[in-house]
């Protein structure tokens, strides 16, 4: 069911947009034999940016549903460390600063891992004088990322109104449509990487949702096993936010319609997540650009249908 999901998705996706592309023409572009405007359009910007929207779909839901296992919180998504808000803050500084858009990706990236790092050290430095471990670290992260947000607000202050700013508020609403193919293939080797060890980690992550002490008499390094997966789903989850700027709700919910199709186990959650991921934000992105005459933010249409969608997913959970 989510291969064909993922598969009607790309092929709207394909199809729809500014410049219509038929399903009939696709073989022929495919092929090479249509050299056209059409042909064009769909190597140049069309399959990039589907690309790009599978890649960030399957990225955040595979960490969100690597982080609700391991925190065994329900409510945990790939913000809980502080990387999207270091993440934020590195791509507001670059663009406060007038760099091109490469450097503002990579601030983005750099800040993300430097964010998610700087908890860590935080957590083990307070977790050394006693605590749960999983607390100390969720707290941290909260804290920490209420610091990076006042950052960005002091910059959006100090931003020039009728070129930064508008900049910087389009950049923290999430979106696509500046994304090239460069831009697909530097995020995507860091992103892919961050998936395929979350996917080898998967089953003994599944260990850790039984409690540290449970895990722990099973045989289970707990301490090093959540730290490779903190690490993994950072790096997947920094990449794309680099990629296509702060995209909310996905981690959080698509997650939950995968435990609704696959059962509680990870082993079969974290891959269900990540198809699931890619085919709802793939068409949240189809949404975006062809709703309207102006494409809206990733991040509102995400906020849009997660909140209701998360809202039906809690009732069916509570019949249960």
């Amino acid at each position: 069911m989510a291969w064909l999901a993922l598969g009607a998705a790309v092929l709207a996706a394909l199809s729809v947009g500014r410049y219509p592309i038929s399903a009939a023409d696709l073989p022929g572009i495919l092929s090479g034999a249509e050299q056209g405007p059409a042909a064009l359009v769909f190597w140049n910007i069309r399959l990039p940016r589907v690309l790009g929207a599978m890649l960030v779909g399957a990225s955040l839901a595979g960490a969100g549903a690597a982080f609700q296992a391991m925190f065994r919180n329900p409510l945990a998504s790939p913000d809980l460390l502080g990387v999207t808000a270091g993440a934020s803050l590195g791509a507001v500084l670059g663009i406060f600063l007038g760099l091109p858009v490469a450097a503002v990706q990579g601030l983005a990236f750099a800040g993300g891992i430097a964010a998610v790092a700087a908890v860590a050290g935080i957590a083990a430095l307070v977790r050394g004088r006693g605590g749960d471990p999983v607390l100390v670290l969720v707290l941290a992260g909260i804290a920490f990322g209420a610091l990076m947000g006042a950052a960005i607000s002091l910059l959006k202050i100090l931003a020039d109104p009728y070129n930064q700013l508008p900049a910087i508020t389009f950049w923290l609403l999430g979106t696509l449509s500046g994304a090239n193919r460069g831009d697909v293939l530097a995020a995507a080797p860091a992103a892919l990487l961050g998936l395929v060890l979350l996917a080898a980690l998967r089953w003994r992550l599944n260990l850790l949702a039984l409690g540290e002490d449970e895990a722990r008499a099973l045989g289970v390094r707990t301490g090093a096993l959540r730290a490779a997966a903190v690490a993994a789903a950072t790096l997947a989850t920094a990449a794309v936010t680099a990629l296509a700027g702060a995209v909310g709700w996905v981690g959080l919910v698509v997650p939950h319609m995968a435990r609704l199709l696959g059962g509680a186990e990870l082993r079969r959650v974290l891959p269900l997540s990540m198809l699931l991921g890619a085919a709802f934000l793939l068409a949240v992105d189809t949404l975006a650009r062809s709703a309207g005459r102006l494409e809206v933010p990733l991040g509102v249409l995400t906020a849009l249908l997660g909140t209701p969608l998360f809202l039906l997913l809690l009732a069916r959970a509570g019949r249960r």
